[in-house]
C-alpha cells in the first residue's frame, strides 16, 4: 500500500520565512533553492535576513538541518542549524556553478519527448528531498519522478521507460504516485533509486 506524500514546487519555497522551533523567531528568509542536478539532490537553501535590514545572509541552510518545510515556513531546530560561511556543505558555497535544470528537455528511454523542465517537485515533512520534476508539455504540465537511472546532460534530461506511467498531470495525484515508483524500485532491489 502507498502513502500519499506532501509535495511543494521549489518555485515555491522560495521567500517563505525560516523559523526555529526552539523560539518560533524568523531566523531567516529562504532566497534560493540549492539542487545538483546531477544527482537529482536537494542540497539545501541560501538566504536572506529577515526585516529592517534586508540583503543576502553568509549562512545557508543545508537540507539536514531542515525539520519540516510547510505551506507557510521552513522549519528548524534553532539558530544553530544555520550553517556558517566556511561550515557551509560544498555545493552551498558554491552555489554559480550548479548546473540548471530548468529549461533541460525531457526524453524517455523509450524515444518519447516529454517536454522541457519548468520546476522541481520537492517532498515535503521532516526529510525534504526532490522527487520530480514539473515539465511543460506543449502548454500541459505533467509531473515525472527522479530516480538514480535518470541521465543528465547539457542537451536532455533521459528518464527510464518505467517511469512512463507514474507521470501525472496533478500535483496532489503525484504524491502517490511517487510513493508507486519508490514501491516498484525498491521490489528491483534499486532503493537507492528512489531520490534525496
Amino acid at each position: 500500500m502507498t502513502d500519499q506524500i506532501n509535495l511543494v514546487r521549489a518555485s515555491e519555497v522560495g521567500k517563505l520565512p525560516v523559523v526555529t522551533i526552539d523560539g518560533g523567531e524568523d531566523a531567516a528568509e529562504i532566497k534560493d533553492v540549492v539542487y545538483d542536478a546531477s544527482r537529482h539532490h536537494l542540497v539545501g537553501f541560501t538566504l536572506n535576513k529577515r526585516g529592517w535590514f534586508r540583503g543576502t545572509m553568509k549562512e545557508t541552510l543545508a537540507t539536514e538541518n531542515v525539520a519540516g518545510i510547510g505551506p507557510d515556513a521552513v522549519m528548524i531546530e534553532s539558530d544553530a542549524c544555520l550553517n556558517a560561511a566556511d561550515s557551509a556543505p560544498e555545493q552551498l558555497d558554491r552555489t554559480g556553478e550548479n548546473y540548471s535544470v530548468i529549461g533541460v528537455p525531457v526524453v524517455s528511454s523509450g524515444g518519447a519527448a516529454l517536454g522541457t523542465v519548468v520546476d522541481v517537485v520537492i517532498e515535503t515533512g521532516p526529510d525534504p528531498k526532490a522527487v520530480g520534476y514539473e515539465v511543460d508539455n506543449d502548454g500541459n504540465r505533467i509531473f515525472v519522478p527522479t530516480s538514480a537511472q535518470m541521465g543528465l546532460s547539457g542537451d536532455n534530461l533521459v528518464v527510464p521507460a518505467e517511469a512512463d506511467e507514474f507521470v501525472r498531470n496533478d500535483l496532489a495525484g503525484f504524491g502517490a504516485a511517487v510513493s508507486s515508483f519508490r514501491d516498484l524500485l525498491a521490489g528491483r532491489g534499486d532503493a537507492r533509486g528512489a531520490t534525496s
